[in-house]
């Protein structure tokens, strides 16, 4: 298996992108990994490895690029020949913390839509309190959304949960303002009597609040609301972690308080840190197409490749394929 990696993509490339990966070559026997970046900035992170190759590149996509004109002008971008390596068959997937809108244009033009998929979806899989964590998509690769496509993001969901996150029979619920099968607008509506008919494990509605409950273990929404519910929950989790933070540190009892309760703080935020369950998938593609976190760190990007190999074992894209066959008969 052979994956390839934007070394340059992240607020801390290569540094953390190069550590995740030998992380990760230490860990899988099986795993090849192609490198795509400024060799001179890669090369004082690397150990040797028969099973690194590296492509050497000066060209960068940066955040502040405008995504398609970026991969069309920008033909020798790290992130643009990592897509052709999955593209023209010398890798199976391909990860990069880089910009967004750029991966998700250098997955859709180069390495191409499943035939049968409207929209591809992007989706990560954020924590609860139980610690099993729930997929939410699509959290912005469309802002707009059919009935249709919401179908397919269910199924894509399902499909992912159970080849890689070994979940049997997934719980897919439909992101909405209430509970009652005619609640919302006219899209949730609609989906709503889709998924119902469906062979999905469809338990109906569900509101925001009840995300981090485990209510479900697929969450369906349009691109717009995902983007929005996704940065509520990274808002809140780091407005309460700094607000505990301060309340520990405002006096000598409280500071004696944290001291004692210092390794259960750090356990609870490990349990709501989100980079644990891997990166963002960009779900419809050929291949597996993963958006790494832009402040991952070396453990935040082991966890990528770990659920980029998984997505390759688990035939993901395949199975996603075959899905979309069924749902148009």
């Amino acid at each position: 298996m052979n994956i390839a990696i934007d070394a340059m993509g992240g607020d801390h490339a290569p540094e953390a992108v190069i550590k995740g990966t030998l992380k990760a070559i230490e860990n899988f026997p099986d795993l090849h990994i192609t490198l795509i970046g400024n060799e001179k900035k890669i090369k004082p992170y690397l150990s040797s490895s028969d099973r690194i190759h590296m492509i050497h590149t000066e060209e960068v996509i940066s955040g502040e690029d405008e995504p398609v004109r970026a991969v069309r002008r920008k033909k020798d971008a790290s992130m643009v020949l990592m897509a052709k390596e999955v593209a023209e068959g010398r890798c199976n997937a391909c990860i990069s913390a880089g910009n967004t809108g750029a991966l998700m244009a250098s997955g859709l033009f180069i390495v191409g839509r499943i035939d049968g998929i409207e929209r591809p979806a992007l989706a990560p899989t954020l924590p609860t309190i139980d610690g099993k964590g729930f997929l939410l998509l699509d959290v912005g690769a469309n802002a707009d959304a059919k009935p249709s496509h919401l179908l397919q993001y269910a199924y894509m969901g399902a499909i992912y949960n159970e080849k890689v996150r070994g979940i049997k029979n997934p719980r897919v619920g439909l992101l909405n303002i209430g509970t009652e099968s005619k609640k919302g607008n006219e899209l949730t509506r609609q989906a709503y009597e889709l998924l119902s008919d469906a062979k999905l494990n469809f338990i109906g509605n569900i509101e925001a609040r009840e995300l981090m409950n485990g209510v479900c273990d697929v969450a369906v929404t349009d691109g717009f609301t995902g983007n929005m519910v996704l940065k509520t929950i990274e808002g809140t989790a780091s407005s309460v972690f700094k607000m505990v933070k301060e309340v520990l540190m405002s006096n000598f009892k409280t500071k004696m308080a944290a001291a004692v309760i210092k390794s259960d703080l750090g356990k609870l935020k490990s349990k709501m840190d989100y980079s644990e369950y891997g990166g963002a998938s960009l779900f419809g593609l050929k291949a597996p197409v993963v958006k790494a976190h832009g402040s991952s760190d070396e453990l935040a990007f082991f966890h990528a490749i770990r659920q980029t190999r998984d997505m390759v074992m688990g035939e993901v894209p395949l199975k996603i394929a075959e899905a979309v066959k069924d749902i148009s008969k």
